[in-house]
């Protein structure tokens, strides 16, 4: 039984142990890289900027298409249905 609890201290220690040195490790490689990516992105930041407007026009111009396209729907009167109706003399089979 005192094994038992003796094992079982030496686990959670390992445990609590690895926990702090992995909370120690990523303070430490953020520190480490905050500055490289502020860098980075100001460097990146024009393209992606350009990126942000060509998706925009493209949006814009998709937008643009399908508003007319639905008002050139609504203003032609609508086309008799493919299907023609049953006659009346007719009974369904």
């Amino acid at each position: 039984m005192v094994l038992l609890v003796f094992v079982l201290g030496a686990l959670l220690g390992v445990l609590a142990g690895g926990v702090l040195c992995a909370r120690y490790l990523r303070s430490a490689l953020v520190d480490d890289l905050g500055p490289r990516l502020a860098r980075m992105h100001a460097d990146l930041d024009p393209q992606i900027r350009r990126m942000q407007n060509q998706l925009d026009l493209i949006e814009s111009a998709v937008n643009m298409a399908l508003a007319t396209w639905y008002a050139e729907m609504g203003s032609t009167p609508p086309r008799l249905p493919a299907i023609p109706a049953a006659r009346q003399g007719e009974g369904v089979r």
